[in-house]
């Protein structure tokens, strides 16, 4: 007596991975998130391998577990994957306190963010062309 399955969120051609309390702000992880989205995710993935950006080592992590996740759990084709959709969330703060001058003390803040990468399988632009020309022909046939 297990507890029932919850109905699923993302359409069928959708696959999505989450990383969490990952130790960059937001405002740094949201860059790095903007420079995937809506790419083809082989491209995504050799545009984070060469980025200099630390925490892009992080990103593509996530985008190949949902990669994994479309291929392995909702069959769909790699080959067809867009990057839809990058969410960044704020996680939590570690606050600190570091000695300043004159007996004072200053703030240090450590945040920590979340990223979820959601990728969607695309028909290819050509066999839609295709399709198209299809139906002109059976319309001009008629």
């Amino acid at each position: 007596m297990g507890k029932t399955a919850r109905a699923r969120v993302l359409k069928d051609n959708e696959a999505k991975a989450i990383s969490r309390m990952l130790r960059v702000s937001p405002q740094k992880l949201g860059l790095v998130a903007g420079l995937i989205r809506g790419k083809k995710v082989a491209t995504a993935l050799a545009d984070l391998q060469f980025s200099k950006k630390r925490i892009s080592l992080d990103v593509s992590k996530c985008l190949q577990s949902a990669i994994a996740n479309a291929e392995n759990n909702h069959d769909l084709d790699v080959d067809d994957l867009v990057v839809a959709e990058t969410h960044v969330g704020k996680a939590f703060v570690i606050k600190r306190w570091t000695p300043r001058g004159r007996g004072k003390s200053g703030r240090i803040f450590r945040t920590f963010s979340n990223l979820t990468i959601i990728v969607r399988e695309q028909e290819q632009k050509q066999t839609q062309k295709q399709k198209q020309k299809q139906k002109q022909k059976q319309k001009e046939k008629a």
